[in-house]
Order: structure tokens, then sequence, then C-alpha cells
């Protein structure tokens, strides 16, 4: 086969070998693509396949369960649904905004920086191509043991990789998580999300349409970081040394990024383009492939007209490279001269690198010789589906059955005082300060709340104060447990900080963690945690706009836990009313537990698993009927001015949410818990020190800790309605936490609370 592979040459040379396992396709793969063209790929034809079929990005293996979510009822506020780059909502006011949540997982792994940062990248990409501008990002992490040497080299690196590149962008991290588990030791969870903010008529699409119309590639050059990228490492198991392919991880530039997000919305206030892709997983690869897919003709393109950084990058290696900050655009002859202006205003390189065409295909050429010949469509949308054997796995009932209640409780107020220190101690529950120090939060001066309150909240309307809250949230160890459960009840703690609050929850995106789909115990999993998110959102009337499915996290025979982290998106009409999670010291403000009340929740709970690494039982059960009645009651009373302070109950238990709101708001409590359990919990716990730990660390589901005003009180109490449980649990008084016969001063709790991170990493 000669250097460059063309068109006739595939035609005239069928029996010549080809690397396609090599590329990571299956042998009936590479003889469907045979059947499609009738002949054998050219290498460029193949490279193409290779990297849009691959797992990463042709989702062959979660298609058949995805569709599920396309069956929910759709959404007065829905814009843009699954399928383009990001989901789109209307807000209100001729407002939209856009969001997305997706995985960087293995390049971060492999390369923590630069992993990162181009996760960071390219989820913003996905926000510029839906014609927004950004307006913030989220970072939700998981770990291996905090303590574990392989942490310390992978988190400061993931750290100061979305840091970096963030804060060069301009946009305040808003929010997120960072979770350890052993079970992410070998394979860390970056996933990144982000929002934009557009008005209704700047609203584009990824499609070329309009034959005669011009095919642009603008940004940076092309280069050969990331040739295979992650559209061939995150379609891979680790392996105990590490991935058996290891193509370069992308390199990113955030000024070179800052510089393209000022062109791209210049270019679309002057209306200049009909459609628009980013350049992410698979590279022009997938954009040609998907904007002529998505059009109403073909493509033609000259890739020797592609701007490089390495003259010596082969056809092949020039489809597939990743390289970061590119876009591609389609736009009309007449409107071609202003938008190269306003490319060169932005010191942005541009190149015309192709036209759309009357017909259905996508053709390529390399110097005059054509390299590829094919229909877009089956590149882009008609790989491989696989239906994956799925099986629940045989250990499951074991793991169901070794229930966290036998496990041994504190006897003693001193053990119980001793604990509740040990806890708000425990890297998943200290302070992540140490992190969150790195991010902006206010730069662009629009961000009302961020890290560590319940959601962060963003001003987009700077007349009327319109925003959003948006909080991302999962819990692996319930998912291990019950992923069905699991699933439910991450989608139940999103929406509800989301409505803690103060904003009303309207849509979901979702990034779907797990490991090898080859394996029939994962797909059921997978295949439970769709069903549980579908139900709760059905249930809940919140749409699923779209997200990221990353399968093969796993060592060896390894896998994750199952980790569906789920990013909820709510409104408020003026973010001047959110409801902040610190109290207010020396207010004297009546301390209220809304919601459910506490049951014997251990099972899975943080305080099982941090005091004695263990994971077994079942999850908290979840009533969302119950859930939407605390969220609408939240609503009511942020709305009408009643609340102080309100913070979720959730991971560490009702005693890490008061924790966590004296320390914001250097305020003590006086708390009386008697009234709080169920009868249940009554029944089977003795009373004192042991009735006390269940009140204070179960992670029963559907509870909010709310301060307010003694004066608003009665008005408050009508707020919430007959329909949701309320127990007066106390004031806000003092420099001590005191429930029942535990004392606590808030200083030491602080102290506690905030040494973990800087004795680890510093």
């Amino acid at each position: 086969m000669s250097s460059v592979d063309k068109v006739t040459d595939a035609e005239g040379t069928p029996d010549v070998e080809q690397p396609w396992a090599e590329l990571g396709l299956k042998e009936d793969e590479y003889q469907r693509i045979r059947d499609i063209l009738g002949r054998r790929p050219t290498s460029a034809e193949l490279a193409m396949y290779s990297v849009m079929w691959s797992e990463h990005c042709s989702y062959k293996s979660s298609k058949v369960h995805l569709r599920t979510f396309g069956d929910l009822p759709r959404s007065e506020a829905l814009l843009v649904g699954m399928g383009e780059n990001a989901g789109v909502v209307d807000i209100g006011d001729g407002w939209a905004v856009t969001f997305k949540i997706e995985s960087h997982n293995h390049p971060s792994f492999v390369e923590p920086y630069q992993g990162a940062a181009t996760g960071i990248g390219g989820i913003v990409r996905d926000i510029i191509s839906m014609g927004a501008r950004p307006i913030g990002v989220m970072d939700p992490l998981r770990f291996g043991p905090a303590y574990a040497p392989d942490t310390r080299r992978v988190l400061p690196g993931v750290v100061a990789g979305i840091g970096g590149y963030g804060n060069c962008l301009g946009l305040p991290n808003i929010g997120g998580e960072t979770v350890f588990d052993a079970c992410y030791a070998g394979n860390p969870l970056v996933n990144a999300l982000a929002v934009g903010a557009l008005r209704h008529e700047d609203l584009k699409l990824a499609k070329a349409s309009g034959p005669g119309n011009l095919v642009v590639l603008f940004g940076a050059r092309t280069g050969g970081d990331g040739i295979g990228g992650v559209s061939v490492l995150a379609s891979e198991t680790f392996g105990d040394e590490g991935p058996a392919k290891r193509p370069s991880v992308q390199v990113g530039d955030p000024f070179t990024e800052k510089l393209l997000i000022e062109c791209c919305v210049e270019i679309y206030a002057a209306d200049l383009v009909v459609g628009i892709q980013d350049l992410g997983g698979a590279g022009l690869s997938c954009a040609t492939s998907e904007l002529a897919s998505a059009g109403d003709g073909g493509m033609r393109v000259e890739l020797d007209k592609v701007p490089l950084r390495d003259s010596s990058l082969s056809p092949e290696e020039i489809l597939m490279s990743e390289s970061q900050e590119r876009m591609c655009a389609i736009v009309e002859p007449s409107k071609i001269d202003e938008f190269l202006a306003i490319c060169a205003k932005w010191d942005v390189t541009v190149c015309v690198i192709g036209e759309v065409t009357e017909g259905d295909r996508l053709e390529i050429t390399w110097h005059g010789e054509q390299i590829v010949d094919v229909p877009p469509e089956t590149v882009a949308h008609e790989g491989p589906v696989y239906q994956r054997p799925l099986a629940r796995p045989e250990w499951q009932d074991d793991l169901q059955a070794d229930s966290a209640v036998r496990l041994p409780r504190p006897e003693s107020y001193d053990a119980l005082r001793e604990l509740a220190l040990r806890m708000v101690a425990t890297p998943n529950l200290a302070d992540k300060k140490w992190i969150t120090e790195q991010y902006d939060h206010y730069v662009r001066g629009n961000t009302a709340l961020a890290q560590p309150e319940d959601s962060g909240v963003l001003r987009v309307d700077e007349q009327t104060g319109r925003g959003v809250a948006i909080s991302t949230d999962g819990n692996g160890r319930f998912c291990k447990l019950d992923p069905y459960e699991g699933a439910r009840l991450a989608v139940a703690e999103a929406y509800r900080n989301v409505a803690t609050v103060g904003a009303r929850p309207l849509a979901v995106s979702d990034c779907l963690n797990f490991g090898s789909p080859e394996e029939p115990a994962v797909m059921w999993q997978f295949q439970q945690a769709i069903s549980g998110i579908a139900d709760a959102c059905r249930e809940l009337e919140l749409p699923v706009t779209g997200g990221n499915v990353s399968f093969y996290n796993q060592t060896g025979d390894v896998a994750i836990h199952p980790t569906p982290v789920i990013g909820v998106l709510g409104t408020l009409e003026d973010v001047a009313r959110r409801t902040p999670m610190g109290l207010r010291r020396d207010s004297e403000d009546v301390l209220l537990l809304v919601g459910a009340k506490t049951g014997l929740d251990l099972d899975g709970s943080e305080w099982a698993y941090a005091e004695h690494d263990h994971i077994g039982g079942r999850p908290p059960r979840l009533d969302l009927q119950a859930e939407r009645r605390l969220a609408e009651a939240l609503d009511r009373l942020a709305e009408g001015g009643l609340v102080s302070a309100a913070h979720d109950v959730s991971d560490g238990g009702l005693w890490q949410s008061i924790a966590e709101a004296c320390i914001r708001g250097e305020a003590g409590v006086e708390i009386d818990l008697t009234s709080t359990l169920t009868d249940e919990a009554l029944d089977e716990v003795p009373m004192g020190a042991e009735r006390l730990f269940v009140a204070l660390f179960s992670e029963t589901a559907t509870r909010a800790l709310v301060a307010v005003p003694e004066d608003k009180l009665d008005d408050a109490l009508v707020a919430i309605g007959d329909d949701v449980p309320v127990t007066r649990i106390g004031l806000v008084t003092g420099d001590d936490i005191l429930i029942d016969d535990l004392r606590l001063p808030v200083a030491d709790v602080a102290t506690a609370w905030r040494g973990t991170f800087p004795a680890i990493f510093a």
C-alpha cells in the first residue's frame, strides 16, 4: 500500500491487510465497514471508522438502554434535547441555558494535569457550539483512598489542571464534589460540567446545510497530541500496568480557547454561521461526519488545507488528532469575509477547508487525491449497536444481606463526641478548601453561591436578576448496593440541593461511569441505573437533556462502583432571593427539620464506610412524591422570604448538616432530636447515646435543615404545608453545638473539619 492510500487503491487492492484490530475494531465491525463501502476502506477511512465506532464516540453498548430517556414526557421548557452537543432549556424572558456533564477519566489518570484541563476545555466547547457564552463550570471528582500514594500523584494534578484551565478562561467554578473510595484507586473519575447562557434566537445546531456553503476550520492548529486520544483511551479497560494503548493525551491551551470563546460570541452576534460543531473526541473525523450527516447534503473537504503544528502528520493522523481548541463552522459564501475578519480580530487561526455538496457523501482529498468517500451517517450515527448480555451478579444477595445495623455503635456520650469530631474530619466530609481555593468562584461577577453551598448559583440576566442553580451528585456505595435505587437517590439528592437554595428544578444531565460493558454484571448495573434515573425523572417531571457514558472504568477485572453522576439545573427569578446554608450568628432563628423523619438508614452510609470500611445492606428508601413536596415547600419558603438558611441532609447525616451550617455561619445551636426519629427507629434503638447516634448519622433521604426567623415561623409553617412533615428541633444561639447531652464548641468542630486536607496534601 502506498504512503497515501487512495480510494482507487482500495478498489483495486481488496486483499491488503489492514490494522483494524490495533485500532480497536472487532473483526465483524471491520467486515461491516467493507460491506458498507463495497470494498476495503482506505487507511484514512479506517482511521475515521475506528475512532467514530469506538465505545466513547458511538455508545454502541449503551444506545439500547439510553433510548429509555427518549420515552420521558417532553418538558415545555426543553428547547434542545439529547443528540446535540448539549441540552438547552428555556428559563424565561427570552433567555435559555445550555448545560452538559462529561467524563475525562482515563486521560486524567495517564496525565492528570492535561487530562483534567482538556476535560474542562472540551465541555466548554460543547457549550460554545450551541450558540452560548459559557458562564460557569463544575467538577465532580472521585479518587482512591485519600492517603494512598497514587492519590497524592493524581489529585493535585487534576485539581491544578481544572483550576489552571478554568481560571484562565475566566469562568467561575461553582461546585462539584470530591469523593474518596478504594474502588477508584486505579481509575479515578474526572467529570466536568459547564453551563452557558444565550438568547433563544442565538441557538445554533450541528448541521451542514445549504450546498455551496463553506466548511471553515478555526481555532488552534492541528498537532500530534491526542491522536486517538480519548476516543481510544476511554474505550479500554486499564490493566495492572496501565492501559494497553496509550495514545497521546491532548494538550490544552486555555488562552487560545478564551480567544475562541470571544470570537464565537461575536460571530454569533453577527449571525454568520449556518451550523457549528466543536472538535473533541475523534477530532475532524467526528466534526465532518456529524455535520454532514445532520445536514441536507454531502460534504467535500481538502484535508491538506488544515493548518498544522506538525507538518509530518499523515492524513490518518490529522483525521484522528484530538488537538484542542478547534471548531468547525458552516458559513455562507456571502458572509465568509466578515467571518474571516472577526477571526483575524481575535487572532484566531482560520481556514476554509471545504464545502457542502449536493450529494450524500463525505469526500475528503489529500493534495488532489481522494482518500475518503463514505456515507457520513454510517460513520457518525449508524455504527454497531450491541445488546450486551446482562446478569444480576451472584454476590448481590449476600451484599444486601450484610446490613450495617449490626456494626458496633457508640454507647456513651464521650464516645459519640469523639466520633462526631472524627466524622467531620473524614476525607469525604472534611473541608475541601485546599481544592476549591485553587479555583476562581467569582470571576465575571455573577456568582451568587458557590462551594461549599448545596448548589452553585449564577445570575444570567443582570437587569432582572434571573439565574440558575446547579448541583451534581452521585453515591457509588448506594449504587453498588442497589443500582436502581442508588440512581434514584442520586437524582433526588441533586434535585433537593437545587431546591434547598430556593430554585425550581428544571432539567437533568448525567455522566454515567461504569466498568466494562463486556461484563454482564456491569451491564446489569448500567441497565438498572438507567431505569432508576428515568423513573425518577418521570416522577419528578424532569427531562434528561443529554450527558455522557463512560465505560471501561476498571483495572483488570475489578470495576469501580457503578457511579452515575447527576447534574440538576434549576431556575430562580431573582438570585438575590437564594437561600444560603450558613446559620446567622446570634439570630435565635428557629431550626426545623423539614421532610422525612429519621429512620435506621445506616447501610452504605459514610459512618459505615469511614469507621468500619463496610459496604453492605440496602440504600435508604425513597419516596419521590415526598421529595417533590419537600422541594415545593422549600421554594415557597424562599419566594416568601421566610427562610434564613437551609441545608440538605445527605452524606454524613444530620450531624454533618448541622456542623457545616454552624461552621459556615460561625453560629452555635441548641437542639433536641428526641422527636425526629421514626417509630421503627425508636422501637429498635435504646435510649441515650445510641439513639442520638442514629438521629445524627443515619442517612435517611428527603430531609432538609431549615432556619426561620421566629417572627416568621407561623407563616413559614403555613408555606411548608400540612403534607410535608416538619419538626421544630431548636434555636440558633451561642458558640457551641448542644444536641441533647452532647456539647461541642463550634471552633473545635471547625478545626477538625478544616485540618484534613492540609495534612494530607500540603
